[in-house]
This record gives C-alpha cells, structure tokens and sequence, in this order.
C-alpha cells in the first residue's frame, strides 16, 4: 500500500528515484500515466494489470469509456527501474502534469502520484479545508 508524502527531485533526464518505502512493491515494475487534476499515477506492474481487466469491460459503445480509455492507456509507460531504483518520467507526461525539478509524490493506497510541488501546494490548500469540513459521508461506508 502507498501512503505518505515524499519531495524527490527530477533530474535532467527526466528521473526520479522511488521513495524507499514504495521499492518493495515497485522494483519489479511499474506503469505511469496521465492521472486526474494534472498529476501522474503511478501503478505497481500487478494493480495496473488489475485496472486493465476493469478497463476492458467497459462497453465499447460508451463514448465516454471509449475517450477514458484512449486518454489513460495511450499515456501509459511501463518500464522496470533502474539499478538505483530509478524511474523515467515520459516528456509528454512531464508535460502533462506541469512537472519541474520540485516534485511531490504521494501515496494514495493503490497508487502513488507524482505532482510538480507548486501545483500539489496550490491544490492542498484549496482541499485541506474541505476535508477538514467534511460533514456528510464522501466514501460510502467509510465513517
């Protein structure tokens, strides 16, 4: 599982080295893509597996499967990290996701996202309030 917030930096070629506490699930691969609000999920190689088989049975005849389907499938990468335990970040995706040198990556339970550091900042702020306000249920079940 993915928790926690992380600064690692992006160096010139567009890597960063995983946080230590994500190796153990990650070393033996990982997939990146275009995720939501402008950040980039990262996926174990297995869980991206598993949200490939949900992806597949969506119905071809809903437009709106179809356009999610094109947008986060194309914009996967799957790659094995380096020796250091690095991982390349595509520069259409840096592109995406406004990503500098300053990143912030986070863990969100079965994924981790990777978010330039101003925009997470920006972000934060804006939900920190809602969710300490949050007075009706959000996740079914869950409180």
């Amino acid at each position: 599982m993915f928790l926690g917030t992380y600064s690692p930096k992006l160096d010139e070629k567009g890597r960063l080295f995983l946080p230590a506490k994500f190796r153990d699930e990650l070393e033996s691969g990982v997939v990146v893509t275009r995720g939501q609000e402008r950040c980039v999920f990262v996926f174990s190689q297995r869980e991206f597996e598993s949200i490939h088989e949900q992806i597949r049975k969506a119905p071809l005849t809903s437009k709106g499967a179809r356009d999610y389907m094109r947008l986060f499938l194309s914009g996967a990468n799957a790659e094995v990290p380096d020796k250091q335990l690095r991982v390349t970040i595509p520069a259409a995706l840096r592109d995406y996701a406004g990503l500098s040198r300053e990143l912030t990556v986070i863990g969100v339970g079965n994924r981790a996202e990777i978010w330039d550091t101003e925009v997470w900042n920006r972000y934060y702020a804006e939900q920190e309030t809602n969710f300490a306000e949050v007075t009706e249920e959000v996740i079914p079940g869950l409180f």
